[in-house]
């Protein structure tokens, strides 16, 4: 879905397809026959952006066989879908039954990580519309923060100065103008916004930006205008942003709540869990082990980092932090000049929650995804901004 702006740039939105699990390029082409295209209909869009997620077999598939792209192009356009950013984050195994810590390996102190990565922009560069110049590709915050000494973070900032060095040769031959995005992630060297500002001005490359993320922002307790004032002032471009929310509990000492928030303690993905304190900002790996004893404080909120339906708030005395995203989206896109360019849904976690939520089967949830769709739809053109056929 596009977007004017007011100053006359365009604005794109899409939605991740990482919710839909695929690790093969027919996959990947499955998904945009049995989920995409349904999404798009039903938004009643001649156009629907993805932010497409391919693993390392898919990627490796499109970046070898020149043929293999030209085809995914033709089904994108056939489809009436279009492509401007790529979720790199995740490498594979995105839909195993377990995925938790695995999906921060390879980290960018791992030659694999910049392999797959210059792969993903290679191949973005064929993906792009033709009106279309600029593309994105947000990933992992370096690496997670057990798995990194000094000797490895400066390995993962040579890499990204390797990266940034491929991408100004790919938009010389290709004339696209590819960046590159670390996503702060609760648990990760790069935890918040503020984390990100020393190694992306040590890296000091215009092609190597940050992907505010609104569920991992809320959910450690970040201010949105401070964030996003310290990101301008180090000149640190905001090359996509994620939106997203949190699961919020305004009183973890209560049973009911406790027990309410159980039932979001699932066993594929990792929710990291934060409260703030006065000694500052405190927090577990993950859910269940916040609700075990006392290992996290419960005298003020927690939030966890699973990313509920946009659209939907969780029932009481459970909600979510819509109201961070909102406030961020507005200081994205709603001054005179836009941040970023590049929003994009991502809730991948509809299969994980609780299951009388969980959306029963593919026409429940293209329907959900719809509506979350819509919803950032109307928040774009409540802040002025005009959608395009």
């Amino acid at each position: 879905m596009r977007f004017r702006h007011p100053d006359g740039s365009t604005v794109h939105l899409a939605y991740c397809t990482n919710v839909h699990p695929a690790e093969t390029l027919d996959g990947v082409l499955a998904q945009l026959r049995d989920h995409c295209e349904p999404v798009r209909r039903r938004l009643g869009r001649d156009r629907l952006g993805i932010g497409l997620w391919l693993a390392k077999d898919a990627a490796h598939a499109l970046v070898t066989d020149p043929s293999a792209l030209r085809g995914l192009r033709c089904e994108l356009d056939r489809r009436g879908l279009e492509v401007v950013t790529l979720n790199g984050f995740p490498y594979e195994g995105f839909g195993a039954e377990e995925v938790k810590y695995r999906v921060y390996t390879p980290d960018w102190a791992d030659p694999e990580r910049l392999e797959h990565t210059t792969s993903l922009a290679r191949v973005l560069a064929g993906l792009l519309p033709d009106d279309v110049t600029d593309g994105s590709i947000s990933t992992l915050p370096l690496a997670w923060r057990t798995a990194c000494d000094e000797r490895r973070a400066e390995t993962a900032r040579t890499a990204l100065r390797t990266l940034a060095e491929r991408l100004d040769a790919l938009q010389e031959l290709t004339g696209r103008s590819i960046r590159v995005a670390l996503e702060p992630e609760p648990g990760c060297v790069v935890e918040t916004t503020r984390d990100a500002i020393a190694p992306l001005t040590a890296i000091a490359h215009d092609r190597v930006g940050i992907c505010v993320d609104t569920c991992h922002l809320a959910t450690s307790f970040e201010d949105p205008h401070t964030a996003l004032d310290d990101l301008t002032r180090a000149g640190v471009p905001v090359v996509k942003s994620q939106l997203s929310a949190a699961l919020h509990a305004e009183q973890p000492h209560l049973p009911e709540v406790r027990e309410a928030l159980a039932a979001f303690a699932e066993p594929r993905f990792l929710h990291q869990t934060r409260t703030s304190t006065a000694a500052g900002l405190r927090g577990t790996d993950d859910l269940d082990e916040a609700l075990s004893g006392d290992a996290l404080p419960d005298a003020g909120p927690w939030r966890a980092h699973f990313h509920v339906p946009l659209h939907a708030a969780p029932a009481a005395p459970l909600t979510s932090t819509l109201p961070v995203l909102k406030s961020v989206l507005t200081r994205l896109v709603g001054g005179p000049h836009p941040l970023t360019r590049h929003l994009e849904v991502e809730t991948y976690t509809w299969q994980a929650l609780p299951p009388e939520l969980r959306p029963r089967g593919r026409t429940q949830l293209a329907d959900g995804i719809a509506a979350e769709l819509t919803l950032a739809r109307d928040l774009l053109t409540d802040l002025g901004l005009k959608e395009l056929p």
